[in-house]
């Protein structure tokens, strides 16, 4: 009697889990209740980090819960799987269904800012100092861009080649003058607090130039930022999905 009962809770288990991605991909997405599971899966694939790691066992997973409910009867269980695939197929499930956020695990909430009068000099010393490479730029408590170290740089060789005096330069021009505005960057993007560590994955996945995302309560321009995450975090977004 406690041998089937087990079985029968493992079984359960994983009809939830098939049941709880199914719900979550479809109500994220939006994609049709017509769609299969298996098709489901696949149109996730380019739009989930989760889904994309994941993509060969929840189609094998899908295929299994197939086979463990009788066909007319989805609630009347024809076999049993192992403990280990449960539990396995129960995490992908969390990490789909219930995804922790970049702000709460990874965030770095120190953020580095600057006014958009400050010198190009200062800015530089500032980089240097805290290892800092991209600066979000603030005018009138609005963010009007980011301070991108290697577009200094760029503007640094322009004065080179236009034979500009270096020093006059970075002395007397403002960072305000040299910052990638938020209409023309892929190289950073500003989020609300509610980004998950998934969806930061995905947005550094899609965008291979995307260095810096900006998190605020909002998602606003004129909010303080909460933190940021970087693309030197994502080993780590990844081990904190590995083990969530």
């Amino acid at each position: 009697m406690s041998n089937n009962k087990i079985q029968r809770s493992n079984a359960e288990r994983f009809i939830t889990a098939y049941n709880q991605i199914d719900h979550s991909l479809r109500s994220i997405y939006g994609f049709k209740r017509s769609i299969s599971y298996a098709d489901l899966i696949r149109k996730a694939v380019p739009m989930n980090s989760v889904v994309r790691k994941y993509e060969d066992e929840l189609i094998d997973y899908g295929r299994l819960r197939n086979s463990i409910v009788h066909k007319t009867n989805p609630n009347y269980v024809i076999a049993e799987p192992h403990e280990e695939v449960v539990e396995d197929f129960e995490q992908i499930s969390r990490l789909i269904a219930t995804p922790p956020t970049a702000l709460s695990r990874v965030c770095k909430h120190e953020v580095l800012v600057s006014d958009a009068g400050v010198i190009i000099e200062d800015i530089l010393k500032l980089m240097a100092e805290t290892g800092f490479k991209n600066v979000p730029v603030y005018k009138d408590k609005t963010m009007i861009g980011v301070a991108v170290g290697s577009e200094i740089l760029e503007s640094l060789g322009k004065c080179i080649k236009d034979n500009i005096d270096i020093d006059d330069y970075i002395k007397k021009t403002p960072i305000g003058n040299v910052i990638l505005r938020p209409d023309e960057s892929e190289i950073y993007k500003v989020t609300d607090k509610n980004l998950t560590i998934e969806r930061a994955l995905n947005l550094f996945y899609l965008n291979r130039r995307l260095q810096l995302i900006i998190i605020t309560e909002h998602g606003r321009l004129n909010e303080n930022p909460l933190g940021v995450v970087t693309v030197a975090d994502i080993l780590d977004m990844n081990a904190v999905l590995e083990n969530y």
